[in-house]
């Protein structure tokens, strides 16, 4: 690899760092693959993958740096190990960015397509393997990086998030067509620039369109909620000689609640660091919790058990929903468990892997995608991590969901740039299913995000907050939530033809 191709492909790299929250430099998203695109564009597929997973590796560690964070400080692991660690990870999720690149190429040198009209396709396409394959990590899309950008995203709710990062590549290509026939003296890429000018005046008008729509039409069942962050250190959480200053502050917070008379209070992901089910004398006290709320609802995320065959026990994560009875009246527990963080892959094969968190012992994922309500409303609930996906929040909403609510715990993030992305990620979900999301964090970003993707609400970065708001019941069924990744499927298909293309046939020189 050349030295100069290696300071383009890293500046590619850094680049996609910028795009994403903290920083929020997002209009670089625009031209941020455009060094990448200048020294892979003819190169042999073997060398254009190498400068793909280059720029890959040096994003993946810029972007998800947190991961030592969660390892040093929560997981106990030494620095001068959590880094290698990192390095890893970051190289292993390079592969995805080389991928398209190689894939480019190969069409490139076998029938001589041009690198800018397929490369957007290709990318889409392994964007959308990241969300399922080995369990999936679709935390990096670029399409995230607009999700301030409202006319924007709007997008979405047909194509899924994958559809703004498609725009987003279109006019990387573009911009380095214009660029590379500029340097040549050649004539301007009509193809290129036609395609993107017209993607981008037809998102932006359809997200005008809807934005209005959507602001001006009848918001439908408003539902009062209120948001309890109670900002306790991850070091303390399971402490058991914390629990009972754990639980006053709950009652302290949730009682501040009660001017709002809200229908719904919500707490985070493993609010209760105790087995609800079974442990009566704190039941008692989170019952008598509810009981002065005066008729409202209390969600909030705890350990839970069941025997299976064998008389063994599985342990889930779970959310819990208590009626003004004070009796259970709905459970959710997690389908989509973190790696390393909830469970260990092939913990069979590789025993002396240990969890990177405490608790007590493998959780076993969800069987069912079980659904709450308050009266008149069903409403679907997501546990932290489970936010990332976006086909498993469609489920909720096409299977009835009016509204979402994610409880989470982003206290392992430390004060890094993770909870911010993570907001990030959930306004697209909105976007996509037309939902409001009512997000409850431990320590932050607690948020009320409408159907449109605005953040109309949220809460500082560790701090001790009750947000109280109303949100509203929808029954929108989108293209995306009845049809789901069908523009990813596409952009698989048409991916699939060019290297089916290209296997058969070499370029005639």
């Amino acid at each position: 690899m050349k030295r100069n191709d290696a300071f383009f492909a890293t500046l590619a790299g850094v680049l996609l760092v910028l795009i994403f929250p903290r920083l929020n430099l997002w209009v670089l998203a625009w031209v941020s693959l455009v060094p990448l695109l200048a020294v892979a564009d003819g190169k042999q597929e073997a060398a254009g993958f190498k400068l793909g997973w280059l720029a890959g590796t040096v994003f993946h560690a810029g972007l998800v740096y947190w991961v030592t964070v969660s390892m040093t400080l929560y997981g106990k692991l030494p620095f001068a190990v959590s880094v290698p660690i990192l390095l890893v990870f970051a190289s292993f999720l390079g592969l995805f960015t080389g991928l398209p690149v190689w894939a480019a190429c190969f069409v490139q040198q076998r029938r001589g397509w041009s690198f800018s009209l397929t490369f957007p396709f290709f990318w889409v396409a392994v964007e959308h393997l990241k969300s399922w394959f080995l369990t999936g990590f679709p935390w990096d899309s670029i399409g995230y990086s607009q999700y301030r950008q409202l006319p924007l995203i709007q997008i979405a709710d047909i194509t899924g998030v994958y559809g703004v990062s498609f725009l987003i590549v279109c006019v990387n290509c573009a911009v380095y067509a214009i660029m590379r026939n500029f340097k040549k003296k050649g004539s301007l890429p009509y193809v290129e620039i036609a395609l993107s000018a017209l993607l981008l005046i037809a998102a932006v008008g359809y997200g005008v369109k809807k934005i209005n729509h959507i602001n001006d039409g009848a918001p439908g069942q408003a539902v009062r909620v209120a948001l309890v962050q109670p900002n306790i250190s991850q070091d303390l959480k399971w402490d058991p000689a914390y629990l009972e200053q754990t639980l006053a502050k709950f009652k302290r917070l949730t009682l501040q609640t009660r001017g709002d008379a809200p229908a719904l209070v919500v707490w985070p992901e493993s609010a209760t660091p105790f087995f609800f089910q079974s442990e009566e004398t704190y039941r008692a006290y989170v019952a008598g919790i509810v009981q002065d709320l005066n008729g409202g609802h209390l969600l909030f995320g705890s350990p839970s058990w069941e025997e299976s065959e064998g008389d063994t026990m599985r342990y889930h994560n779970s959310a819990f929903l208590i009626g003004p009875g004070q009796d259970i009246v709905g459970r959710y527990d997690k389908l989509h468990l973190v790696p390393y963080g909830e469970y260990v892959p092939l913990a069979q094969l590789f025993p002396f892997i240990q969890k990177m968190v405490e608790g007590i012992g493998d959780f076993s994922p969800g069987e069912t995608l079980s659904m709450t309500s308050l009266p008149g409303c069903r409403f679907g609930t997501v546990i932290c991590y489970e936010i990332i996906f976006p086909d498993l929040v469609r489920q909720f909403a096409l299977s009835g969901a009016r509204f979402i609510i994610n409880i989470t715990n982003d206290a392992w993030f430390g004060t890094t740039s993770a909870p911010y992305q993570h907001l990030a990620i959930t306004a697209l979900r909105a976007v996509e299913n037309r939902r409001y999301i009512a997000r409850c964090a431990n320590t932050g970003i607690s948020a009320v995000i409408a159907p449109t993707g605005a953040i109309q609400q949220q809460t500082e970065l560790f701090t001790e907050a009750v947000l109280p708001a109303t949100i509203y019941c929808r029954d929108d069924v989108t293209v995306y939530t009845r049809y789901g990744d069908l523009f990813s499927w596409f952009c698989w298909a048409f991916s699939i033809v060019c290297l089916l293309c290209a296997c058969r046939r070499r370029r005639k020189l």
